[in-house]
């Protein structure tokens, strides 16, 4: 028998480390509509969903009908779905009774054995106060508003240079091409990492967050060889610390290294962190900078309001971060048996907080919920950054990268045309885009 004629239970048994998101990639190929399905079948964490651009219809049921949603997955166990605005911001908000310590996107139930070559991936993200207090500490100032000044004409530059580089009238990437060179460029800044080997980070941000396509007839990396190259990422950034422990700067790499909490971790321990930091100022912004074109070529008419009145960019910015929603959802866990909204929550039950869908709600967003609306008056309401606690860190450098973006493009750029469907990327935890081809015209 082939791999491929195995039942999903044969199939788990040979491969029992993969993620609940492989299982469900592996599974979960010709996805029913959201109407064909009861309530009980939807299941808003179907990587698929997001890769074929189908997830709107499934969550605006669970809001509607089902909002706060329970399934039950063989390689995650129990979880639950909250989907509406007000239900997302009070789990966020509520770190004591749903705790982040136990992870923040879906995994196995607790007590799996975990295997052991595992690589550690705690951070300060996957920790509840006092510990995610002290460590958060540690990196702050990198987005404090003195240091927003002092970046954001290095950010104009580079921007101008790329944009002053683009080629008209042909066919290019702009998720590669700008979004991807404009994220790192920054990230390689605030690392202090060489600028030579800064699409490392790129890299190693995509073997964390994306989701190999097991039917893809092109190769994939095996666990072993994902695990090689985050090794290769721990070694890369040990020789960085040691080098800011002598000479430090203002630079994420010398805040860990000489930051109290964080200066005598081992380096395997500072993975989690790095990779906490690399995901956070690469996939988030970048992929916002892609859902910006392709949204204004959806809604023309709101790129034409954006033309006739650039002073609108800065409410523009939190409004596609809004429709795009870069995370699509974090994850809590219960510390206890909870009630909540009439549902009986297990202890130890995973509780996925969906920002995707807590951003379309109607109930705070409007019948036009899902419409990019650049003038929108609550644009900033949104759930994008989290809420309490784990509110983004990078959120202003973030809006900032954005809305210099957009006020170098609208004085270059009469048009900026997709050229074909994007392609997402295929994960239900970063809702992203693989490619976007585009052309651009510039005015006369």
């Amino acid at each position: 028998m082939t791999d491929t004629q195995l039942t999903r239970e044969e199939w788990l048994a040979k491969t029992p480390r993969r993620s609940p998101e492989f299982e469900q990639a592996r599974f979960a190929k010709d996805t029913p509509r959201a109407h064909q399905l009861s309530i009980e079948e939807i299941n808003p964490y179907n990587s698929h969903l997001f890769r074929e651009d189908r997830w709107q219809e499934h969550f605006a049921r669970l809001r509607a009908e089902d909002p706060v949603h329970f399934n039950e997955l063989g390689s995650a166990g129990r979880y639950w779905s909250i989907t509406t605005w007000d239900d997302v911001r009070e789990i966020e908000g509520d770190w004591k009774r749903f705790s982040s310590a136990n992870g923040i996107t879906l995994s196995p139930p607790i007590g799996t054995p975990v295997p052991e070559d595992a690589l550690p991936f705690t951070s300060f993200i996957t920790m509840d106060p006092p510990d995610q207090t002290d460590q958060r500490k540690t990196v702050r100032g990198v987005s404090a508003p003195s240091n927003l000044r002092t970046i954001e004409d290095m950010i104009r530059n580079r921007t101008i240079e790329l944009l002053e580089s683009l080629p008209e009238g042909e066919t290019f990437d702009w998720v590669d091409t700008v979004s991807v060179e404009l994220t790192t460029l920054m990230l390689a800044t605030l690392f202090d990492f060489p600028m030579e080997d800064r699409r490392k980070l790129t890299r190693w941000s995509d073997l964390v967050t994306t989701v190999p396509d097991p039917d893809s007839t092109d190769p994939f990396l095996t666990r072993e060889e994902s695990r090689a190259e985050l090794i290769e990422c721990v070694e890369y950034f040990d020789g960085l610390f040691e080098e800011r422990r002598k000479n430090p700067g203002f630079d994420l790499v010398s805040m860990l290294a000489h930051g109290e909490p964080t200066k005598d971790m081992k380096p395997m321990e500072h993975l989690g962190n790095l990779v906490l930091l690399i995901v956070g100022g690469n996939d988030t912004t970048r992929n916002t900078m892609s859902g910006s074109i392709y949204a204004l070529n959806k809604w023309p008419d709101q790129f034409e309001k954006l033309k006739a009145d650039p002073s609108l960019i800065s409410n523009f910015v939190p409004e596609v971060i809004r429709w795009q929603t870069p995370l699509a959802y974090m994850r809590r866990t219960a510390n206890h048996d909870v009630e909540f909204r009439g549902k009986q929550i297990k202890k130890d039950d995973q509780v996925l907080l969906w920002y995707i869908s807590a951003n379309r709600d109607e109930a705070m967003f409007g019948d036009d919920a899902e419409k990019l609306v650049i003038d929108r008056p609550n644009a900033d309401r949104h759930l994008s950054f989290g809420h309490g606690v784990h509110f983004c860190m990078g959120a202003r450098i973030a809006e900032l990268q954005l809305r210099i973006l957009w006020e170098e493009i609208l004085p270059r750029f009469e048009r900026i045309d997709v050229q074909g469907d994007p392609e997402w990327t295929l994960s239900s935890f970063v809702h992203g885009y693989a490619h976007l081809p585009v052309q651009v015209t510039r005015k006369k």
